[in-house]
């Protein structure tokens, strides 16, 4: 007798032995009980799910006769009279299975349709069943439409795919659909376990969710792999071998993988992805399996009552929820990015372990400076405080602590606190002005400006702890050139009329004419950017309003838009300098500006590129290739060393 595979022996025989679709076994179940019978059925999902199962059991259900020979449409069939039996040995002559996969054309369906006009022979209902619907031709669908529609009161229409997409909607709106959905591995592991158990099988559990986790959600794929491991183990299922068969990466090399990522041990790294080369393992598997192990790590960070429910059977269980807490969730979420685009770059590679790699120490290119293996920093969001009724944002930071970081950092020049006793001018006092101005005369032509590095220009950074790590760039040493032209930046006073001049020719917007409380309203601008105690609208209203008035606590400034007036963006910007010991109350106009934070930024950014330009264009070795061998500098390619 020939060996029947397990497939084909558990091939479910009624809708009570299905399993993993109790959406569709509760439809057909209370369709069936009470007569209310489509005329056509769609099944759709991917393979191995039990579409051709579920049909041949409506066909069964249609058709019994149960054991006495006068039963009816019932929703458990005998599987003892003629009919059940003889639809269970596929020789029925009133059920039909087309495969639409090598009978795609209109003359196989117009065949198939012939046979709709001649009554049943045994049974109570003719059933088309054509599987893989979706592989017919617009042609012989169009073919079936009407019969599809409007078929005989004996005949019943069960059609099967795993592409719904390419189904017509024609076809589509004449069906009851059903999507049978893969099935998850605890279902496919509780399965595999009891037909093991009929089968006298020895298995180790850990072998079987190899097995599970391998079916991807088809219980026919689940059924053939475990016939293969069965003949690989002669007759046992053990771990070591089920995993050897199916070439898959040891969960062990995975989750060390991952905690040394956790603790930025990149040389455990480096060993283990050896290891996975001198095995012979896949990379792909190795950051599929990760992917997986990562999901759920990232699933107890988010809901850690969950941990509770772990399976304790399950090893593998306890050291994800032991990751889950020693890698924190932001970095969790950067890995597991990384291993999911990690895999399409394995076929770019000339070694596709190389590429796994270099996917991997590409977390710790992310970890602090300071970080030191073995050592986890555990990352809590502090609670943000309430927002007032009016809209505006609370500085937590204090006038005294941001000021006395102020004074730490040489990046950021310290905030001059307000006089007390400043009036509103009508004319500034030139006795003592806040700033000196030197303006050339026709007599004297203006001198070569430069701009001050210790002024910060660059992007606002995160704290005023990482603003006094910024420290001014040296130009490297004449005798020890670098491999990569750095221009260095000169210091000079502030930025002069000279610019202006050279920022005419672009229209009013560009012109910078230096203000007496400029200076200090830059300076106080970007150390608000610097701390993040202003963002977006706010910031944008600081860096383009220009200072107009101090008196005491009351400021004025001046924009040019209305637009960036907004009560929610003025309040914010008063409620920073508020907290950073400056203004109370803070007026807003629109006018004509000339003097403001981002005009000072643009003037500074303009004057080093233009040292940066005469540097290179007054180097001894550039004039000489440009001399003798007719090079030319291609323009925008000088950029100057930002500050």
């Amino acid at each position: 007798m020939s060996y029947l595979v397990l497939a084909r022996k558990y091939r479910p025989r009624n809708f009570s032995e299905m399993v993993g679709q109790e959406h569709v076994v509760q439809a057909l179940t209370n369709a069936l009980t009470q007569q209310r019978l489509h005329h056509a059925y769609l099944f759709t999902g991917t393979r191995g799910v039990g579409k051709t199962t579920v049909s041949r059991i409506l066909a069964k259900s249609l058709n019994c006769q149960g054991p006495d020979g006068q039963g009816g449409i019932t929703a458990t069939p005998c599987g003892v009279c003629p009919a059940c039996t003889a639809i269970d040995s596929g020789r029925f002559p009133d059920y039909t299975e087309l495969d639409a996969a090598s009978n795609r054309g209109v003359d196989e369906v117009q065949g198939l349709l012939e046979q709709a006009v001649y009554k049943p022979v045994q049974g109570r209902f003719k059933v088309f069943m054509i599987d893989e619907v979706h592989m017919l031709t617009n042609t012989a669908f169009n073919a079936m439409l009407k019969t599809l529609e409007e078929p005989p009161e004996y005949l019943k229409f069960v059609l099967a795919t795993t592409d719904p997409q390419k189904v017509p909607v024609t076809v589509l709106s004449r069906c009851l659909q059903f999507n049978l959905r893969p099935m998850a591995p605890e279902t496919v592991l509780e399965h595999l376990t009891r037909v093991l158990a009929q089968e006298n099988v020895p298995a180790e559990p850990q072998a079987l969710r190899l097995l599970a986790r391998a079916a991807r959600g088809s219980m026919r794929d689940a059924l053939s792999l475990t016939d293969q491991a069965i003949a690989f183990g002669s007759g046992q299922l053990q771990e070591a071998g089920v995993r050897q068969m199916l070439g898959a990466v040891d969960r062990s090399h995975v989750l060390r993988l991952i905690e040394a990522l956790a603790l930025g041990d990149g040389r455990a790294v480096v060993e283990t992805s050896d290891t996975l080369r001198v095995n012979g393992l896949s990379a792909a598997s190795t950051l599929e399996d990760m992917c997986a192990v990562l999901q759920r790590m990232a699933v107890l960070q988010a809901v850690p009552q969950m941990a509770e429910a772990v399976d304790g059977s399950d090893p593998e269980a306890a050291e994800t929820v032991r990751l889950a807490q020693l890698l924190p969730a932001d970095e969790t979420q950067l890995l597991y990015s990384i291993c999911l685009h990690g895999r399409t770059e394995l076929g770019l590679a000339p070694d596709e372990y190389a590429a796994l790699t270099m996917a991997l120490l590409r977390l710790l290119a992310f970890k602090p400076p300071g970080f030191v293996a073995g050592s986890v920093e555990k990352k809590t969001l502090t609670p943000a405080e309430p927002v007032p009724s009016g809209g505006s944002e609370t500085v937590t930071a204090t006038p005294t602590a941001t000021a006395a970081h102020a004074e730490q950092s040489p990046g950021v020049p310290p905030m001059p606190p307000a006089p007390a006793d400043a009036g509103v001018p009508e004319a500034f006092d030139t006795s003592a002005p806040p700033f000196e101005e030197t303006f050339p005369t026709p007599e004297s032509p203006p001198e070569p400006m430069a701009v001050d590095a210790a002024a910060p220009i660059a992007l606002p950074v995160r704290s005023i702890e990482e603003v006094a790590q910024r420290v001014p760039l040296e130009p490297p040493a004449a005798h020890e050139p670098p491999p990569v032209m750095r221009i260095p930046v000169r210091e000079a006073p502030e930025p002069g009329p000279r610019l202006q001049r050279q920022g005419a020719s672009s229209g009013a917007a560009t012109r910078f004419t230096p203000t007496p409380d400029g200076a200090f309203w830059h300076t106080t601008v970007q150390a608000l950017i610097a701390a993040e105690a202003i963002t977006a609208l706010a910031r944008e209203l600081a860096l383009q309003s220009q200072l107009v008035a101090r008196d005491g606590a009351h400021w004025m400034v001046r924009v040019e838009r209305e637009s960036l007036n907004q009560p929610t963006a003025r309040e914010r910007l008063r409620t920073a300098l508020e907290a950073a010991g400056h203004a109370q109350q803070l007026t807003v106009e629109v006018g004509a500006v000339t003097d403001t934070p981002a005009r000072r930024n643009a003037a500074a950014a303009a004057e080093r590129q233009r040292v940066a330009e005469d540097i290179v264009n007054n180097d001894p070795t550039v004039q000489a290739l440009v001399r003798e061998h007719g090079a030319k500098i291609v323009p925008g390619s000088i950029k100057p060393v930002q500050p």
